[in-house]
């Protein structure tokens, strides 16, 4: 009896919102109708800033780096070593990880044009069995903003601790 009066009372509340909604529709209040919306000028998508040409510009020695196997538990470190090519300094903001696993290490002062500089990035394998694909974004007044490095690898498992074998008692 309980179920029965249940699912009635389930049905009763299902209908009375699609009838609300239905009414609104009919109104215009939360809708327009599909002629209204179809004759509304479309919205352009955000543009990008331009970019300054004579901004300062990154060129990595390499922008993906793969640890090939590695164990797990040790740290897997990288540095992606650049170069500014650019006419100004590169003033690097911020850089992250795509996961906390993931953490980069960068100059916090302005890179002059034709100086190099690199950035440290270090991954936690302990608990990370299986493949390494993470990316580094770092954000900063360069031409290219944000860049993306990549590291990859596999990390393969801990060996199985062995124990010792227990000694009988005397």
């Amino acid at each position: 009896m309980k179920k029965v009066l249940f699912t009635l009372l389930c049905l009763s509340i299902s209908t009375v919102a699609l009838k609300a909604q239905d009414k609104k529709n009919a109104t215009g209040s939360a809708a327009p109708p599909p002629a209204a919306a179809a004759a509304a000028a479309p919205q352009s998508a955000p543009t990008a800033p331009p970019v300054d040409p004579k901004a300062g510009k990154f060129k990595f020695e390499e922008e993906t780096h793969d640890f090939g196997t590695v164990p797990e538990g040790p740290l897997a470190e990288t540095d992606f070593e650049f170069k500014n090519v650019g006419k100004k300094p590169i003033t690097i903001t911020d850089a992250h990880g795509s996961c906390g696993c993931t953490v980069p290490t960068w100059p916090h002062e302005p890179i002059l044009p034709k100086h190099s500089a690199k950035i440290h990035v270090a991954y936690t394998t302990n608990g990370r069995q299986g493949m390494i694909n993470k990316d580094v974004i770092i954000n900063s007044d360069a031409q290219q903003n944000p860049m993306r490095l990549h590291i990859t690898g596999n990390v393969t498992p801990k060996p199985a601790e062995t124990k010792p074998a227990a000694t009988p008692a005397k």
